[in-house]
């Protein structure tokens, strides 16, 4: 129960001082609680992973999940790798009953994505054309929890290769439209054709990012626009090329070739001031609970070991609106045996959880 007092004591990150920790009524303090149940001495306290690319909804395939139960098990499954808190970038179904469930991981949503006609995957994105992408962003914000989902690219069958599915004028009036209702705006994209116009227009975060040149990372740390870069579904790029070879060779080719600098990109956007954070897209083919190989993936890019920690922790709960072990902050904490700052194997094996203040699992 959120009532019940508990304590915690260790290295508590990111500011790696040894401390008590108490949670009240849900909520840290550092203030001593009589009687409090201790759940953890020793270890490090870190502020609940966050997976800032996943999809609750999305089962295999890319099928909607059809029923609560599948759509918590993907839940369970996040929670139980230490994530107490999911950026969920677009869903075909509404997930909201999941807020009822105080064992589950906190979700902020972007809605559904929204693309363009027949240039998705069928049955999960909202597919219209550049006259009604305006409206259908305002309904999307209302629906999200301040985020839009735009794919930004898709295969062109015409071209036989990836390439935009928006103009520049109409992404400027969408993102602007979203911005007015309170929702920053995010957008998938595999290529490099469409970042100009996106970035251009305003964009808040790229997904996946991995068509990014240079000149477009020093755009994206000027603004300040963030890339999350599901280094775990780019690992999928080769078989992405080779099922799609027969029908689309320049398709395959851009793909292996956007696979092999992939890294280099990530690397690049870090070292230029561009907000990294951990995602890893899972749902459709990527299953749940896979944030540690996504640090992991980040740190083998060239992120230092801190860095790629924070990009799934204390770094990507700001960058959400979320807090951390703070005085009055609602108690989400993974407590892991050894320094996760340098040794990251040790994400793959989380200890004692609170989620809302209460003992997780």
């Amino acid at each position: 129960m959120t009532g019940q007092a508990l304590h915690l004591s260790g290295v508590v990150l990111p500011e790696g001082e040894h401390r008590d920790v108490w949670v009240r009524d849900g909520r840290f303090t550092f203030e001593r609680v009589p009687g409090a149940e201790t759940v953890s001495t020793g270890g490090w306290l870190v502020p609940g992973l966050v997976d800032a690319h996943c999809h609750v909804g999305i089962g295999p395939g890319g099928v909607p999940v059809p029923d609560l139960d599948g759509l918590r098990e993907q839940a369970l499954a996040d929670r139980a790798a230490g994530v107490l808190a999911l950026r969920d970038c677009g869903s075909p179904v509404d997930t909201r009953a999941l807020d009822d469930e105080p064992d589950l991981p906190r979700i902020i949503r972007a809605g559904r994505h929204i693309a363009r006609t027949r240039r998705y995957l069928p049955e999960v994105g909202v597919e219209l054309e550049p006259e009604d992408l305006v409206a259908q962003v305002r309904v999307q914000a209302g629906r999200g929890d301040g985020w839009v989902k735009l794919v930004g690219d898709w295969i062109d069958r015409g071209v036989g290769d990836l390439a935009p599915e928006w103009p520049r004028d109409v992404l400027e009036d969408a993102i602007a439209a979203a911005h007015d209702a309170g929702a920053r705006v995010t957008a998938h994209t595999f290529g490099t054709d469409a970042l100009p116009d996106l970035i251009a227009a305003g964009i808040d975060c790229i997904e996946h990012g991995t068509g990014l040149t240079e000149e477009l990372i020093g755009q994206l740390a000027t603004r300040g626009t963030a890339v999350v870069p599901t280094l775990v579904n780019v690992e999928n790029f080769p078989g992405f090329a080779s099922a799609g070879e027969k029908k689309f060779p320049a398709y395959a080719s851009t793909m292996r070739r956007l696979y092999a600098n992939s890294g280099a990109v990530v690397r690049a956007a870090f070292e230029a001031g561009v907000p990294v954070f951990a995602g890893t897209d899972a749902g459709g083919g990527i299953e749940h609970g896979r944030i540690a190989d996504e640090v992991r993936a980040l740190h083998d890019a060239g992120l230092p070991t801190e860095a790629a920690l924070a990009a799934a922790s204390w770094a990507a709960r700001a960058w959400l609106g979320l807090s951390c072990i703070e005085e009055g902050a609602p108690a989400d904490v993974v407590v892991y045996e050894t320094d996760p700052r340098v040794d990251l194997d040790v994400l793959a094996r989380p200890g004692p959880m609170l989620l809302r203040g209460r003992v997780a699992g």
